[in-house]
């Protein structure tokens, strides 16, 4: 899955490893770092496998007027039986609140509904991460369920995740959106 996406306001292209500083920038940011920290890996190792992902994943740029304002991944399951694709994203604080993030989140969605064929597709916010479950119901998700002790956080200890899902039928229109 390659090329570029466009939204409303945002671009999202496919990371390159001229993204590195900057993507370490966005990951080590306190108010990201919360939620993406991982307690064994530094972000330097993060940002590596971010530019060189595991086959099914995709990394992308998020550009706001030619800035990088964030990063999201897309992840897809092959197996025709449990065919589906997963979203995860990180928008640095200094553009959240402006609509960037649900525009990142509705123009991969889209596409990966219309390009890629696929018809269901899953996030896993932190259980706690109240303003980003906000923002993934605006857009349609809708809670499957807690994962409990989901996740390691950077001080080690566990974390509930609260797994969301996505029908290509759910996605809530561009106009609907207005000041998600």
């Amino acid at each position: 899955m390659t090329g570029l996406i466009t939204g409303s306001r945002v671009r999202l292209r496919p990371a390159a490893v001229t993204d590195a500083a900057r993507f370490e920038e966005i990951l080590s940011h306190p108010d990201v770092a919360r939620w993406w920290a991982d307690a064994e890996e530094p972000v330097a190792a993060q940002v590596s496998y971010l530019l060189d992902p595991d086959e099914g994943t995709t990394t992308y740029a998020i550009e706001h007027d030619d800035v990088v304002v964030g990063i999201e991944l897309a992840f897809e399951e092959a197996d025709p039986q449990y065919r589906h694709a997963g979203i995860d994203i990180a928008v640095h604080p200094d553009f959240q609140g402006h609509g960037l993030g649900s525009d990142a989140i509705r123009a991969l969605a889209e596409h990966l509904f219309t390009v890629r064929g696929h018809h269901r597709l899953v996030i896993d916010p932190a259980a706690d991460n109240k303003a980003a479950i906000k923002l993934y119901e605006a857009l349609g998700f809708r809670p499957v369920g807690t994962m409990r002790s989901y996740e390691r956080g950077p001080d080690g200890s566990w974390h509930d995740g609260l797994l969301m899902d996505l029908l290509a039928e759910d996605l809530v229109p561009v106009a609907a959106l207005a000041g998600a």
